[in-house]
This record gives C-alpha cells, structure tokens and sequence, in this order.
C-alpha cells in the first residue's frame, strides 16, 4: 500500500468529481490527501475513451449556462479556454413524427396538442420558475404537480411518457421537486433570443479530470486507480484508516464519495446497523448507454425526446450534432440510454445482445438507417446512475457528518433539490472540503 500516506491526512474514496475537487481544495490547504479509485480512471459518471483520436463520454454529458460552479472550478485551474457554448436543437418524437422544439415559438407548432395545450405547455416552465419554496413541493408527486400546472392533455403526451422512460415503474412516485429542478434549469439555460444554449468541455470531461489528478499530485497528494476501499478501521468511534485489498491506507479523515449502496457495504461492521440501513434506503437506477459511432448522422436534431411508450430508451442523443463530428475524426456519435432497475432482464445482456434489441427501435423512428453504418459501438453500464426522488425525500438523505468521527459522507443522492451531474458533485466536493478544512482547524486550536 502506499507507504508514504499518513495517519493525520484524508482519505478521499472515489475519483469521480466531487472527490476530486474535495481532494484539489484540501491539497491547496496544505492536508495531505490521497483519493482511492476503483475503477482504472478517475471521472467517476463523467468518463470516457478514445473515439477519433479525441475523448468522448461514455455516458453523455453537457452544462447548462447557468452550471456556474464546474465551469469556475475549469477556469480556477487553466481550463476556461475549453468551455464552449452550443446552441441545442432538441426535439420529441410523438405519433411517427419529429417535432422542433429548441425555442419558445416551437410549441405553437407542436400539433400534437390542442391550441389550449400548446399555451398551457409553453407558459409551464414560467409558472414552475415561479416557485419559491420547493419545500412545499415534497409531498406532491410530479404526476399531480405537472397536471396542476399543464392540464392532463399536456401531461399524457408531454410530460407522463418522459417520467415513464426515465423512472419506470417508480414514476407515478416521483417528487414534484426533481421535476421543478429540471423545468428551472433548462428553462434558465438561453440566450437572448430564447433559444437553448448548452455548453461543453473540449478535449472531454475525462481529459480534465485526469489534469485535475495530477495537480493534485503536483500539489503532494496521491490519486490511486484500481484501488477499491473496502472497509474502515475505526477504533474508539474515530476513523483511523480505510482498508484495501493492498492493505490499509492510514488516515483521520474520510471523505466517501460513493453511492450511498456502496457505502454502505465499505462502512458495514463498522458503523451501528441502523445507520447502515438509513444509507441503503435510497433507491438507485442503473443505466445502460450504447454509444454508436456512425459514419453519417442520423438527423439534425442534438437530442430526441421518445414520447412512446414502446420506445425503450429515454431518447436519442446525437452527441455530433452539439460537438462537432470534426472533434471525432468525422465519426457521429449517437447515444440511446436505457435507466432501469439492476436487476431487470435487459441489464444482463451482452454488447451484441444489446445492440440487436436497439436497432429495430432505431429504425422505427429513422428507418433509412442501416446496421452497415456503424463503425464501431461500445456498451457502458453504471449500476447506481440515479436516485430514486420520491417523496419527503430530503428526510432521506443521510448528513455530510456521519456518526463516526471524521467520516463524511459526500455523494451523488445528498444533491438535492438539484439533480446530479458534474456541477453540483464539484459544489459539494468543495463545500466538504471546507468543513472538513474548519473541523481539522478547531482541533488544533
């Protein structure tokens, strides 16, 4: 095991990034820090591989404008240069047709409604950014609160088939809060012309999160890939050191970044069992995400909401429609993910067994297309990809503070009313940086 660790430092587990930004603020303080990684990279959700000589997600990612505190923490370290703003054209399919949705003035075109469905689905997102106090929207369901604010028309052809790809069959359980989130950000992220701007990060999101790991080398701490923790020694309720299968990591301090199931298991015999099940109370989503590497586009259209319900993936990404087919040596790239429980049926199958399920769904919406442009495709799955936002859920969500002393816990389900995704993970990984920072100060004064 890394020998050079010490047992006065922090041990961050995981190298997605809210455990490498926690890593990279206390490194700048001076407190020695070493991050474990399972997996052979660090990006944790954000990683990728090589497509074209460039670095592509393996699940597809983007910022909206307003994503403030990932695109500062880019600038912070030298690379604001990279972050490029894209006009989106999005778009649903309903009833065999394709329909434009990128602007405001879209909708009164969306002939899938009524006249009175198209005002009521283009004032919505006004209405929802309206609200001020999310807190009283725990206890309703986005099923009630959408119909409230849209009418059931909107809501059987908008709204219920999207809750439906997403969460299954969770989606009639689903909080009023995590829809108001998503209809506030994307709402929010325009320009002055109302039309969607997303942005995105040149070179990948792996690329910086590797130049990340290594100024936190540079800095003198440690990033560790391939290295799992397993467990903590905690003795006289204070953590003393995480163990590995190479041996134990001695330390004060932890910072688990994990999902809460994960967790839960490292910290199992160490911590009381009722804290234990309180961390696995949340449910979690898989994910299953073909990426497919054309060498011609599928449409115009960056992303295709699939309002039908045989339709199996939330929608169709074409990722070469928002960053340019150029960036992947002329190769489209197009994403079909699939959220489901980890133990459906599906979530066993092979690349090729899943391949063969996407392509008739594929050319059910584009039925020119051909199994002979594919170049290349690549299967990646994540078994906690999203939690499940019911109701009252924030009396779920275990503290950043943990029973044990100098355990904290920082991930993914404790992102609330926000959703996850690389802004909030940076916005969290630093806020436990802070405390953790404060705690270790008050202890020597």
């Amino acid at each position: 095991m890394d020998s050079t660790a010490r047992e006065d430092g922090v041990v961050v587990i995981g190298g997605g990034f809210a455990g490498l930004a926690a890593a990279w603020d206390l490194t700048r303080r001076g407190i020695p820090v070493t991050v474990l990684e399972a997996d052979a990279t660090v990006g944790g959700l954000a990683g990728g591989y090589e497509v074209g000589g460039e670095i592509l997600e393996k699940f597809y990612h983007h910022w909206f404008n307003n994503d403030l505190h990932i695109q500062n923490f880019v600038r912070e370290l030298g690379y604001g240069d990279r972050i490029v703003e894209h006009e989106s054209r999005t778009g649903l399919y309903y009833v065999n047709t394709i329909f434009r949705l990128s602007k405001p003035t879209d909708v009164l075109k969306f002939k899938a409604l009524s006249i009175v469905g198209r005002f009521r689905l283009g004032i919505l997102a006004l209405l929802a950014r309206r609200v001020r106090n999310w807190r009283k929207l725990e206890s309703v369901t986005a099923r009630d609160w959408l119909i409230q604010l849209g009418g059931a028309e909107v809501y059987r052809v908008v709204w219920e088939p999207l809750l439906r790809g997403k969460f299954g069959r969770y989606a009639e359980q689903i909080s009023a809060v995590w829809f108001w989130n998503k209809l506030c950000l994307r709402g929010g992220s325009r320009d002055t012309s109302g039309r969607e701007v997303l942005v995105y990060l040149q070179g990948g999101f792996l690329a910086f999160a590797e130049a990340v790991a290594a100024q936190i080398e540079k800095a003198g701490g440690k990033v560790l890939t391939n290295t799992a923790a397993t467990g903590l020694e905690v003795r006289g309720g204070r953590v003393h050191g995480v163990t590995t299968a190479a041996g134990v990591v001695p330390c004060s301090t932890v910072i688990a970044t994990p999902a809460l199931p994960i967790l839960a298991d490292i910290f199992e015999g160490a911590f009381d069992p009722a804290y234990i099940a309180q961390l696995r109370k949340i449910e979690y989503l898989a994910n299953m995400c073909l990426v497919l590497e054309l060498d011609r586009p599928l449409s115009d259209t960056y992303w295709i909401n699939v309002n039908d319900a045989n339709f199996p993936f939330v929608g169709i990404i074409e990722h070469t429609n928002f960053e340019s087919a150029k960036s992947y040596g002329g190769r489209h790239v197009v994403y079909l993910s699939k959220y489901l429980p980890a133990d459906h049926e599906l979530y066993g199958f092979g690349d090729e067994q899943f391949l063969n399920y996407a392509v008739p769904f594929i050319k059910q919406i584009f039925p020119q297309f051909e199994e002979s442009w594919i170049l290349r495709y690549k299967l990646w799955r994540a078994d906690y990809a999203q939690p499940v936002v019911g109701l009252h859920y924030s009396q779920l969500i275990p503290p950043t503070k943990s029973p044990v002393a100098g355990v904290y816990v920082a991930t993914m389900a404790q992102i609330y009313p926000e959703d996850r995704g690389t802004n909030y993970a940076v916005r969290e990984g630093r806020a436990v940086a802070a405390l953790v920072a404060a705690d270790r100060a008050a202890q020597t004064a």
